[in-house]
């Protein structure tokens, strides 16, 4: 089955405060926007699904991108490039909003199980 969800994890010293604020810079980036306007997007949070010692008070929050319909295996790709780029500018951006590092995001492909 092709890949038609992206999960996105922060990591070592995220907040929750942080989880949101990375949900809405991804669900104003231009293409994922005109996806979810026509429906063929959703972004999601969700709790973890991983535990482990990046994040141990438990699994965390993470985003879920699912795209959806016939064509979401065609889109995939070009839709994980942006969101890739759109984290590298919400980790930027932070650095000069708030004190100390941002968190460490893992962005990474995952079946959504439709």
């Amino acid at each position: 089955m092709a890949n038609t969800a992206i999960r996105v994890r922060l990591t070592r010293g995220a907040s929750e405060s942080d989880t949101g604020a990375l949900k809405a810079w991804l669900e104003r980036e231009q293409k994922l926007e005109e996806l979810r306007n026509s429906g063929r997007l959703e972004i999601q949070e969700r709790a973890g699904t991983e535990a482990g010692p990046a994040s141990p008070m438990g699994a965390g929050m993470e985003i879920m991108l699912v795209l959806i319909g016939a064509g979401a295996p065609k889109l995939f790709d070009e839709v994980f490039e942006q969101v890739k780029s759109g984290v590298r500018a919400w980790r930027e951006n932070r650095r000069f909003v708030e004190r100390g590092e941002p968190p460490e995001v893992e962005v990474a492909p995952e079946s959504d199980g439709r």
